[in-house]
């Protein structure tokens, strides 16, 4: 588990943690004064993650799920069981907070019940401290994919990485829900920083300006070409 933070001038908290033989980042989201935060995406070492949280003395109070896929929320992958939000419900229960197309692939991986999921929509909102946090329905990798707005910052999970997008011939996925999710996450301000949901780049975060500048996907403007190039 490898953590990379970086000081904000606010009162919002932000580590990325590299954790799993995936690559996989998850993040802690907060509130410096209040010392709240939330686990985006907590899986492989759920124990440690756990540690780091209360070492830094943070209060843990919920977990935020990008999509249901084993690597970022647990669950059978591989032939193997990977920890995640089932082992975080055993050691520090809170809510999980999916996008309500989301929720049945989650419970089916994960085998939480109702009572542990709160399901959100797009433009929906969690307050953690004084930080607010918008929920944006990103479809297209899976069918309730999402994003995590906060101040000038997007975690963006699956659905956008630094030099590439989410896999989008999966079962669930839609190339053409993908190719709109693009269009929307290009109208963010370019000074937004983008913290995606693997460290599949050559950097592990970049601004929007900049990831607009490096990543082809984000330089198709039509449905028909993109089509030609993902499938669907």
């Amino acid at each position: 588990m490898t953590e990379e933070n970086w000081t904000e001038p606010n009162e919002l908290i932000v580590e990325q943690i590299e954790i799993g033989p995936m690559q996989n980042f998850t993040y802690l989201i907060g509130c410096r004064s209040s010392r709240e935060v939330v686990v985006v995406d907590p899986a492989w070492d759920v124990t440690n993650l756990l540690a780091h949280i209360n070492n830094k003395g943070y209060t843990l109070k919920g977990a935020l799920a990008t999509h249901y896929h084993p690597d970022h929320v647990g669950g059978s992958f591989g032939g193997n069981e990977v920890e995640g939000v089932a082992k975080l419900m055993e050691l520090n229960p809170v809510k999980v907070y999916a996008h309500k197309l989301e929720v049945p692939g989650l419970k089916k991986v994960t085998e939480l019940s109702d009572s542990d999921i709160v399901k959100v929509d797009s433009g929906d909102t969690l307050r953690v401290g004084d930080i607010e946090i918008e929920f944006l329905h990103t479809p297209g990798h899976t069918p309730g994919s999402q994003c995590f707005r906060v101040k000038n910052t997007l975690v963006s999970g699956d659905t956008l990485f630094i030099n590439g997008c989410g896999r989008v011939d999966l079962p669930g996925s839609n190339s053409e829900d993908m190719y709109h999710s693009m269009c929307k996450l290009c109208t963010l301000p370019d000074d937004t920083l983008l913290l995606p949901g693997h460290n599949y780049g050559h950097v592990p975060n970049a601004t929007m300006g900049e990831t607009k500048q490096m990543n082809t996907y984000l330089r198709i403007n039509d449905l028909d070409t993109w089509k030609t190039i993902m499938g669907g």
